[in-house]
């Protein structure tokens, strides 16, 4: 599966000031990692984000959220956002630190 090149430049420009941020094709997609660690990622026209197993329930109570059921069966703590919660550049910003944040969290790679 291919990935929305103008959704990905959406996401770099919220991520082109943080450091040990990288990029990897993962998933038919593209995945930023941060410190080696999966934060976010762009797979069609939706971002995926990794929000870690405690934030889960909250991240999928939003309206845009669902669970990632990527291989068939939810991974716990990732989320998937549609396009509708991802419309306005400050939504789109909010999603990535939620992945960010969490990939901090851990320790580097």
């Amino acid at each position: 599966m291919a990935y929305d090149e103008e959704l990905a430049d959406r996401m770099r420009r919220v991520l082109k000031r943080r450091r040990s941020v990288s990029e990897k094709k993962m998933f038919g997609g593209l995945s930023f990692l941060v410190s080696g660690n999966m934060a976010c990622g762009v797979l069609g026209k939706e971002i995926f984000v990794r929000v870690g197993p405690d934030a889960y329930e909250t991240a999928l109570a939003h309206p845009h959220a669902r669970e990632m059921d990527f291989t068939g069966k939810p991974l716990r703590g990732m989320v998937y956002v549609s396009t509708k919660g991802i419309r306005s550049d400050a939504d789109l910003k909010t999603w990535v630190e939620r992945g960010v944040a969490h990939a901090r969290s851990l320790p580097a790679k």
